[in-house]
């Protein structure tokens, strides 16, 4: 069974606020680790009132300093916004102090809108054009550096980092395959080019000293409860986040309604459940069945899990459930192996 991770934005969720959101994920860190999840991941935004992750790296240390095993990294962080050294050094730091256990993924979007991305970096001339070159820039850092080496990065030269493409589009498909770099796909919102971009990916990877065979992740929105209807409920929240962010009014995470009937126009739900088609919502058998089959149709070789629920107590149950699926899967897989191939498996 293929590995389940966590990504989370921290959500702000209304009548609260960062600190609490901040706790929060901490605290849905230290189970997701004890659950089993592969690795925990925090998504750079900025100017949202309703996402407390905007400083990425400072989130990643809170989050890996309250755990001891879980890898915990960016997805992602929004390298335009940045110097690529500023980064090298950010995670430099971080992997330094803990070894084994940091992510860098990098996005080549902004994370905002134009004004504010205007007043994260000023000069926006050519920013999202020289993703290859910062990308290419940023790993040299990771390398050890040589004798006569004018600029380092000190943490990060010869700690070489795992380096992440993200992407909802086919550019940065292509130029993890080219670079030969693991692969995050942005399904969980933008489900259109999914397909398109994992068959580049696979058919284009050129292996390398990083990796030698393509490996790609998916995100996914999982909702979980004990009855399909208390999780239909919980993803209005969800629903309700994507419609005012469509409209331009984008804020703090919303408590589920009953129904969505007249929170949203025809076309805003046919569009909402296009853009959110990445979905496994409802019971355990019903979530099961749903991930199952997305992974029957994409052959990811890692889910990345986002569940956007109100209450904390129920987020944690959603990833709970997911990470005994999971087990349950993986635990009829094994039994359904030949006991040759588990006898191999186990030396």
């Amino acid at each position: 069974m293929i590995p389940f991770s966590v990504l989370d934005l921290s959500p702000i969720t209304q009548g609260s606020d960062a600190t609490q959101a901040l706790r929060n994920t901490l605290d849905l860190a230290q189970h997701a680790e004890r659950w089993g999840y592969k690795r925990y991941w925090l998504a750079e935004h900025h100017n949202m009132t309703g996402i407390a992750s905007a400083a990425t790296s400072v989130v990643i240390c809170h989050v890996a300093g309250g755990t001891s095993t879980i890898r915990v990294g960016s997805g992602g962080v929004m390298l335009p916004n940045h110097a690529p050294l500023v980064i090298a050094e950010q995670f430099g730091t971080l992997e330094a102090l803990f070894p084994g256990r940091i992510d860098l993924g990098l996005g080549r979007a902004p994370g905002t809108d134009q004004r504010t991305a205007r007043a994260l970096r000023r000069d926006l001339a050519g920013s999202a054009d020289s993703f290859p070159q910062d990308v290419l820039e940023l790993q040299a850092y990771f390398e050890p550096a040589t004798p006569h080496q004018a600029i380092r990065a000190v943490p990060g030269a010869g700690l070489r980092v795992p380096i992440w493409l993200l992407g909802s589009s086919l550019f940065s498909a292509q130029l993890a395959a080219m670079l030969g770099l693991p692969f995050a796909f942005a399904s969980h919102f933008a489900p259109d080019h999914m397909m398109h971009a994992l068959q580049l990916y696979r058919s284009q990877f050129k292996p390398s000293e990083s990796l030698q065979k393509p490996y790609a992740m998916l995100g996914i929105n999982v909702i979980a409860a004990d009855t399909d209807r208390e999780a239909q409920r919980l993803a209005t929240s969800l629903q309700m986040q994507f419609v005012n962010l469509q409209r331009g009014t984008p804020g703090q995470l919303q408590p589920p309604v009953d129904s969505m009937e007249g929170r949203w126009s025809e076309m805003e739900r046919a569009f909402a459940e296009h853009t959110l088609s990445c979905a496994a919502i409802g019971s355990p058998a019903t979530v099961r069945r749903q991930l199952e089959a997305f992974i029957e149709r994409t052959g990811a070789d890692e889910l990345m899990v986002t569940a956007h629920v109100f209450d904390h107590a129920a987020r944690l149950r959603s990833f709970e459930l997911t990470a005994q699926i999971h087990d349950a899967i993986a635990m009829e897989g094994a039994f359904q192996r030949p006991a040759s191939t588990q006898a191999e498996e186990a030396r």
